[in-house]
């Protein structure tokens, strides 16, 4: 469904260009989730936006995302943009923000679906309802009538989720979506992801640093280190028999913190 081939980006700084992202390249099929793994700085984020579109005039792209036949980077920019949301959404890495304070959810969602699509705003509102619900969140009527100051981080993720859900993409791509709240919930957002896959064979694209959400939710890895890949394979392969040294870095960072932390805890 989704085909990367040697991803390149830069940006201009002065009269150079900084290399951000060299030669990543990855293929995605239907119903299946890459995770892309790599700490802050690896180029995971500038990744995904430059797949989606979404970075600025002084960034250079060049490669291929080939979306259903389709290569994303060269395609005419109202194409792209009628394309995301429709088939390609996109879930934040900070809920807080991602939300315009100044309006309810509600009317955020019915802005949202009102631009792809021909609803009336009783009609948009229904069908929101209908995916809020369908995310296990309760009363939804009540949630469209809340400003997001008025919701917790973890509410705010998985209202984005079903906002991310509600025009029925083929592909998301999920940034970091439980950096900034606690872990029950980003166990929440998890479980909600991957009940995304099983009732709407949506594919999805899990970008985190975190090896054990990674680990439980993705069919492939890809590790990026400094705007490079250095490890892609089944989640299998990757995590236990890694090529690169910065994967297993990675592996045994964790594991010495997890030991640490039960060596802690039994202390106690």
């Amino acid at each position: 469904m989704l085909e990367v081939r040697e991803l390149n980006v830069s940006v201009a700084t002065g009269n150079t260009q900084s290399h951000l992202v060299s030669d990543v390249s990855f293929t995605l099929k239907e119903d299946q989730c890459l995770g892309i793994l790599g700490e802050s700085g690896s180029g995971k984020s500038v990744s995904c936006s430059a797949i989606n579109g979404l970075l600025g005039e002084q960034f250079s792209v060049s490669g291929q995302a080939i979306f259903d036949g389709e290569n994303l980077l060269t395609m005419p920019s109202k194409q792209r943009q009628d394309m995301r949301g429709q088939q390609i959404a996109m879930i934040m890495q900070s809920p807080m923000t991602a939300f315009n304070p100044l309006f309810t959810i509600g009317n955020q969602a019915v802005e949202t679906i009102k631009q792809h699509q021909p609803h009336s705003t009783p009609d948009a509102k229904k069908l929101f309802c209908e995916i809020l619900s369908k995310v296990n969140l309760k009363n939804p009527q009540y949630l469209l009538s809340k400003y997001p100051h008025e919701l917790s981080g973890g509410m705010l993720q998985r209202i984005m989720v079903a906002l991310a859900l509600v025009l029925k993409p083929k592909l998301i791509i999920a940034d970091e979506p439980t950096t900034a709240i606690d872990y029950i919930s980003q166990r929440e957002v998890i479980n909600e992801l991957q009940m995304v896959r099983e009732r709407f064979g949506t594919s999805i694209i899990f970008v985190s640093h975190d090896l054990s959400l990674v680990s439980h939710i993705a069919d492939s890895v890809l590790v990026m280190h400094q705007g490079k890949m250095v490890d892609y394979g089944s989640t299998q392969q990757v995590f236990n028999a890694p090529s690169s040294q910065h994967t297993r870095y990675l592996i045994d960072t964790r594991l010495k913190l997890i030991n640490r932390f039960k060596h802690v805890m039994g202390g106690v």
